[in-house]
């Protein structure tokens, strides 16, 4: 496979001009079998197979530019919010380019044998400035496919990309995966005016995710396995460690990927500070901002109810003869009152990015600092100790009835760096490193839990006072090469990855107090027990890998089989936080082999399987429970996965069938009434069945959602006592369908919808209580529109989440705590470029 480089410029008087560039793919010729690097000259009396759908004007261009090879020079503006009906057929490029433009008042002009020029059908003068230009046309060389500093471009209605970064493997396209993988972009974050990537994890019908107003921690529930985002289960740019720990801003994120199933061979080990299942169910790589070609100056205000208003800037630039050195800039703070009573949040942000495109270098540095303080947070309800007694659970309270006094408080801190480099050794070798460390801070005055007395709603809370911190350290660095042996192509991966966590902690917990009915609680006046000071070190984990993998291709890519292992090992030392002391240590190590086949009966279909195992460090159990502080041995999780994947050029689609099982954690009662003890007894095996859909069904309406269907089981129990038990935190059924409406009778306006509905989750496992299933609808508008003092587009946005404010509880994240689902909430946004 081959690539080039299309070229796009924006341009205004004077002769000066901006640019911006689309790196589309090309099949090189199976005759000559070859690799093509740089630009393809066409003639432009060459006749082409055009097959290109009805789409915005920007992508029909840059399909055209992709298949015939041509350049196309236009001014951004002139294509703004246009359409083009597409072209298809064996045409010529004048002709495809007719097709094109047709309707859109726009004409070409072709300005050597391979360069088209876009204007007004008046001809020669730029309408915005009124002036003649002169484009001098940039050649481009493609992007290194070893690389995963570019990313892939985005697929048919701009909401998810034609591909995403697979850790060790780097970036590869949709259709030559062995994996289900769905990466959100920018613009999809936008136009929902996500804050947290928790918003943006809500259109995947496979997660359930916590959200930053309802619950205490970040959390999310990938294919029926929870996982924290201190956990492992997110990295930044590829690296682990490196993603925000509590719920991270998505200002200064541009895509949001999401990879379905373990992951060990791709991304290594991760950190696990909980008895959670860690990465199990899947992981989320987030990809950070970078200058464009085109310079980047963007304000937006925001409203969020009931009264939180903020201000976000976006600004970047690149600099040098040939544009090699980049800085992008993400600044914001949001304040107010939430929907929840008594609730009010305050949230900052600070991100830059610098980097440097060399020829044969690249250099990319990203610092971000997030800080958020929650008043009056909200609690998990915990509901373990009677979950056994209960016949049924009890309904959700108000939707913004708070279950906490005011008066507590809870502030998370996240401060990172990173450096990542990379080299191209040869044309098909490129090495790679990065390194980079984040201290997280947890400060909570307050409540985690709310505790459930019976099934009638009563409840009561105890006061707490936490303090604790993370420190990481990680680097990994790696080689990527492509070599042809005869007929099979391959692509080989070397990594080395290592990751350091201390964690320390201080804790308190003060009196009981019985609240009564969470419907209509009274609250008595609460004193906090006295602050247990500075966190002292209770554990580091250190866990390190090699990894290495071969991607063979044959028969022009139309088979591809991966084959794969990781060594892992991981080390953790425990210490008394009063004494200061080593209490216990263990090591441990494991190898983790990967599978994977892609088969192309067709060029638009792939049919795949793979086998992927995953290595966590073993729990360290939670103070939920009587056992906290013990330490389990690492385990290994397996996966077993088949699916279809099916590009209908404008909608793609994947069907999966999977299986996932993992050791399984089971609390155990106190007859006594005291904390349950928590022990690993058999295994917790999913089996499930997705369906993903994204795309444009017409010009003018685009599609995004999908169904999940899981059966959660738990197998290989102590004498078999809950063999075939359902097991908890783990839906049914899930699905999303969102959509958006360009409407024809306004023109620049769009409607947004997106329907969601969870299936009941078992409270705890082995008891037949469940929280009920529910159905939420979200429904939202935009309109854009030119300014009259610059001409810049202007964005406005209104978006309902929970329209008919349902009253539900969203989900479970561990056996018996369950996290109430978000109240109705308006959110209010203008953005304004310059």
């Amino acid at each position: 496979m081959g690539q080039t480089g299309v070229s796009f410029f924006e341009f205004h008087g004077g002769g000066s001009y901006r640019r911006r560039r689309l790196i589309a793919r090309l099949m090189a010729s199976i005759a000559f079998g070859a690799v093509t690097i740089g630009t393809t000259v066409v003639q432009a009396q060459q006749n082409v197979s055009y097959s290109i759908p009805a789409s915005s004007l920007d992508t029909a261009l840059t399909r055209f530019g992709a298949t015939s090879g041509i350049q196309v020079l236009y001014s951004a503006a002139l294509t703004e919010g246009l359409r083009s009906q597409g072209a298809s057929g064996n045409l010529s490029p004048q002709a495809a380019i007719t097709q094109l433009l047709s309707g859109t008042g726009l004409a070409y002009r072709f300005t050597g044998p391979n360069a088209v020029t876009i204007s007004r059908s008046s001809g020669g003068p730029d309408a915005a400035s009124g002036e003649a230009n002169t484009l001098r046309p940039i050649v481009i060389k493609s992007a290194n496919p070893n690389s995963t500093i570019d990313l892939p471009e985005a697929y048919a209605g701009g909401q998810v990309a034609t591909g995403g970064q697979l850790g060790l493997l780097g970036n590869r396209d949709v259709m030559d995966t062995p994996f289900s993988q769905t990466s959100y972009t920018s613009k999809l974050i936008q136009d929902q005016q996500a804050r947290t990537v928790q918003d943006v994890l809500n259109n995947d019908p496979s997660v359930v995710a916590s959200n930053s107003n309802g619950t205490p921690h970040d959390y999310q529930v990938i294919r029926g396995f929870g996982g924290y985002g201190t956990d492992g289960t997110r990295t930044l740019n590829g690296v682990p460690g490196m993603a925000p720990l509590f719920f991270p801003s998505t200002d200064y994120i541009e895509r949001v990927e999401i990879l379905k199933g373990p992951s060990a061979l791709l991304n290594g080990m991760g950190l696990s500070s909980a008895a959670v299942s860690g990465a199990v169910g899947g992981s989320v790589n987030l990809v950070t901002k970078q200058a464009t070609s085109e310079p980047v100056t963007q304000l937006t205000t925001r409203y969020e109810s009931n009264s939180q208003i903020g201000t976000h800037l976006d600004v970047g630039r690149r600099f040098g003869a040939g544009d090699e050195l980049g800085i992008r800039f993400n600044g914001s703070i949001d304040g107010g009152h939430a929907p929840i009573d008594f609730q009010h949040s305050n949230l900052g942000t600070a991100a830059i990015n610098l980097d440097y495109a060399g020829e044969s270098v690249r250099l990319s540095a990203d610092f971000a600092h997030q800080y958020q303080k929650l008043e009056s947070n909200s609690p998990y309800l915990y509901a373990r100790n009677i979950a056994d007694s209960l016949t049924t659970f009890p309904r959700a309270p108000g939707s913004t009835v708070s279950l906490l006094p005011p008066g507590s408080e809870q502030t998370t801190k996240s401060t990172m760096g990173m450096i990542r480099g990379e080299i191209d050794l040869l044309d098909n070798v490129t090495a790679y490193a990065a390194i980079g460390k984040q201290r997280a801070d947890y400060d909570l005055k307050g409540f985690e839990y709310a505790w459930l007395l019976d099934g009638d709603g009563q409840y009561g809370i105890a006061p707490g006072i936490q303090h604790y911190t993370r420190d990481i350290l990680t680097m990994q660095g790696g080689v990527r090469a492509t070599l042809d042996t005869g007929p099979v192509n391959h692509a080989l991966s070397l990594n080395l990855s290592r990751s350091d966590l201390t964690y320390k902690t201080a804790e308190a917990e003060g009196d009981f107090y019985t609240i009564g009915s969470m419907y209509d609680p009274v609250f008595p006046s609460i004193i906090f027990p006295a602050d247990p000071g500075d966190p002292k070190k209770a554990y580091d984990v250190e866990v390190s890998s090699i990894g290495v993998a071969d991607a063979l291709s044959i028969l022009d890519d139309r088979i591809q089989f991966l084959a794969g292992v990781r060594y892992q090992e991981v080390g953790i030392d425990n210490f008394s936080t009063t004494t200061g002391l080593k209490t216990s240590s263990y090591d441990a190590n494991a190898w983790t082999p990967s599978f994977g086949l892609v088969v192309k009966p067709w060029e638009n279909v792939s049919l795949y399987a793979n086998y992927i195992e995953d290595l966590r460090p073993g729990a360290t159990v939670s103070t939920a429970y009587a056992n906290a502080g013990e330490v389990f041995s690492p385990y290994v999780s397996k996966q077993y996965e088949a699916g279809v994947k099916v590009d209908l050029g404008q909608v793609m689609t994947t069907l999966a069938l999977f299986q996932i099982a993992m050791p399984n954690s089971i609390a155990i009662d106190d007859p006594l009434g005291g904390l349950p003890t928590l022990s690993q007894d058999g295994e917790q095996r999913n089996r499930g069945i997705e369906l993903n859909v994204y795309g444009e069904l017409t010009s003018d309406i685009r599609l995004m959602g999908g169904l999940t269907l899981i059966d959660p089981r738990l197998t290989k129990t102590d004498g078999g006592i809950l063999d075939g038990k359902r097991n908890d935190t783990t839906p049914k059924v899930r699905a999303v369908i969102g959509g958006e409406w360009d409407t024809p009778f306004v023109e620049g306006l769009t409607l947004t919808s997106r329907l969601t509905h969870t299936g009941d989750v078992l409270v705890a496992a082995g008891a037949d209580v469940t929280i009920p299933s529910w159905t939420t609808l979200d429904l939202g508008g935009r309109y854009t529109f030119r300014s009259p003092l610059n001409e810049k587009p202007v964005t406005v946005r209104f978006n309902v989440d929970n329209v008919f404010d349902k009253d539900y509880w969203a989900g479970a994240y561990a056996a018996g705590l369950v996290h109430r689902g978000a109240p109705r909430t308006f959110r209010l946004s203008t953005e304004f470029k310059f």
